[in-house]
């Protein structure tokens, strides 16, 4: 459905987008993972055709972006800040970017009336979008992105800033777009959205695809240390053996370690010996987060 080969993107010195390929089957649903700077935005905005790119081809259900205007058909946009008009009612607004995609008169009423009944705003739908909170603006975002049916949906970051009650209405919409069919690209911050989501996840930094995979394969080929999470009475220890500890609260100690499971016995019996009054254990495997910081450093990015 999408095909990226060799796209390139750079402002003065600094290259922002560094020779990124990518294939995203129909039916897809695609997460693009990266810290502040790494390119995501900047690749977004040429694949939604904003931002031409320096090199490389772009297609669309076998479409160039750039050399066949009636792609823009095929796509629909969501863009990082709210594209919206403030003074129009969301039915308004709907209506006018249904137009542009020349979905006219009743057709165009009846599917905004549609969207905005699906994205759970029907009451509202007379309300001028000013009025609205930032979760429902999301949500009005989304529904304006699919007024023409689009095959291809690109969404960045769409649950940045909102409430947790909007944020899982977002995620029970995307669940029934995957469900249709739909092929979704989807940018986040949020690791949980991602390994709640993608069928398929590739990890961006400094303008480059530095892994890819579903989350098994991220796992299996970026594998990382597990956590035993000890809560515990008494006094804290020090030290645990040859392990590396933490205390992230009062009462709790981390222990990180491969193999934790293989482990456990050792850890409880060092425990044991250090006078430490266990009351209960937890394992935690090692998820896309700390995949995606070892792959990425540590490091904040502003």
């Amino acid at each position: 459905m999408l095909t990226i080969s060799n796209l390139t993107k750079s402002f003065g010195d600094h290259v922002a987008v560094d020779g990124i390929s990518l294939s995203i089957a129909k039916g897809m649903f695609y997460g693009l993972l990266g810290p502040n700077g790494a390119g995501k935005t900047t690749t977004i905005q040429m694949i939604s055709s904003i931002l031409p790119p320096d090199s490389g081809k772009i297609s669309v259900d076998g479409l160039g972006v750039y050399e066949h205007a009636s792609v823009k058909m095929h796509m629909g946009i969501v863009p990082q800040e709210i594209a919206l008009y403030d003074e129009l009612t969301a039915l308004e607004n709907l209506i006018f970017w249904g137009n542009l995609y020349a979905v006219h008169g009743k057709t165009g009423k009846d599917r905004a009336a549609f969207l905005l009944d699906w994205v759970g705003l029907a009451d509202r739908r007379h309300d001028i979008v000013k009025n609205y909170s930032g979760g429902m603006k999301r949500r009005v975002n989304i529904a304006a992105a699919l007024m023409h049916d689009p095959g291809l949906i690109v969404m960045d970051e769409p649950t940045v800033g909102i409430d947790p009650q909007s944020r899982n209405k977002i995620y029970e919409l995307l669940d029934e777009l995957h469900h249709q069919g739909k092929t979704i690209l989807y940018t986040t911050h949020y690791m949980e959205e991602a390994e709640r989501m993608c069928d398929k996840i590739g990890i961006i930094d400094k303008g480059k695809i530095i892994a890819e995979g579903s989350l098994d394969e991220l796992k299996k080929a970026h594998a990382q240390e597990e956590n035993i999470v000890i809560h515990f009475t008494g006094e804290a220890v020090s030290k645990l053996g040859n392990y590396v500890i933490s205390f992230p609260e009062p009462q709790m100690m981390t222990v990180v370690t491969p193999q934790a499971r293989k482990r456990l016995h050792d850890v409880v019996q060092l425990c044991t010996e250090g006078g430490i009054d266990i009351t209960g254990i937890d394992i935690h495997d090692a998820g896309l987060e700390s995949i995606f910081l070892n792959l990425t450093g540590r490091q904040l990015r502003d």
